[in-house]
């Protein structure tokens, strides 16, 4: 029986000696990989060239259309039948790959994601899976946290961060493409909902680690990142949420991440994010699904009981305090 092909897809901005560093590990893989695809959004450091040099198809898009819009190209162009989102500045380990393609064998999932840890300190969670709330904000599970058994045992999950995930192909012809509105962050996020609306899961598999540096092209807590999620976090709302049901927990969850951003001195950057959402195009209009109220529950639930294990964030805290958020198990 052979195996099923893969096509590692990289969105490229600049980061020249990041991404040199990710093809070193793709050849170290132990499961074959059929083509890397490196889709470039008008670097300016050599970040395309080094790719075609090290064998990678290069799609050049000659300026930043943003990381969906970059997926979505090199999704598209794939011609294998699983294809692997892996941002420029990670570093996965030899099994990873194999470990991934293993939890797919499976009939029931359509997505894989594994642990990713921080590049800067490997025993620290970089994000494993990814949970939704009722207000609108998604937390990455474990992140930040010290490594140890609550992120050792794998699950089946509703949504894989695209920073490094396998997925089925044709799981990006079922539910459509990333929404390129979004640009860059919470456009995977709004593309696991959709799957999970369409009562598509994935497996969080444990075993495949990878490494990642973070946001290595804007940085942490830099302003166009917080500009950006702000702005997204209203149209992942304005998508799918009926604002009649939920609107304390938007209101309370929206105010408490603008806080988080204040006390990182990027405020004025939450207030650009929240204003350019209200005067730009936003995404369409996403049809009501009963099944979202049971996707936020069992989020929230999961949200709540992974912080108490392993100690509240200030956010989730106060969050979890104000809006009574007291499912019923």
């Amino acid at each position: 029986m052979s195996l099923p092909g893969v096509t590692i897809v990289i969105p490229v901005w600049n980061s020249r000696d990041l991404l040199l560093g990710l093809f070193a590990k793709l050849r170290a893989q132990t499961y074959p990989v059929a083509e890397v695809l490196a889709v470039d959004n008008g670097s300016v450091d050599g970040a395309a060239e080094a790719a075609e040099q090290q064998g990678a198809r290069v799609l050049r898009l000659g300026s930043n259309r943003g990381f969906a819009h970059a997926v979505n190209q090199g999704a598209e162009a794939c011609r294998t039948d699983l294809v692997a989102l892996v941002n420029s500045d990670v570093e996965p380990e030899p099994e990873w790959l194999g470990q991934l393609v293993a939890a797919l064998d499976s009939d029931e999932a359509w997505f894989a994601t594994g642990k990713i840890l921080s590049a800067s300190q490997r025993n620290r969670i970089d994000g494993t899976y990814d949970l939704l709330s009722r207000s609108g904000c998604a937390w990455r599970v474990g992140s930040g946290r010290l490594d140890g058994p609550e992120f050792s045992q794998a699950r089946p999950i509703a949504m894989a961060p695209a920073t490094a995930a396998l997925f089925r192909t044709e799981l990006f012809r079922r539910v459509g493409p990333l929404d390129t509105t979004f640009e860059s962050y919470l456009e995977d996020v709004d593309f696991g909902l959709r799957c999970a609306l369409e009562g598509l899961r994935g497996a969080y598999v444990p075993s495949a680690v990878a490494y990642h540096w973070g946001s290595a092209s804007l940085g942490h807590w830099s302003p166009e990142m917080v500009r950006l999620i702000a702005r997204n976090q209203v149209y992942l709302v304005a998508k799918h949420y009926p604002l009649h049901q939920f609107w304390w927990p938007i209101l309370v969850g929206q105010l408490l991440w603008g806080l988080v951003a204040m006390r990182h001195g990027r405020g004025w950057a939450f207030v650009q994010g929240k204003l350019a959402a209200l005067t730009q195009p936003h995404p369409s209009r996403s049809d009501s699904n009963p099944r979202l109220a049971k996707i936020l529950q069992d989020g929230e639930l999961q949200i709540r009981d992974s912080q108490r294990r392993t100690g509240s964030d200030f956010y989730w805290k106060v969050y979890f305090l104000l809006t009574c958020a007291k499912w019923e198990s």
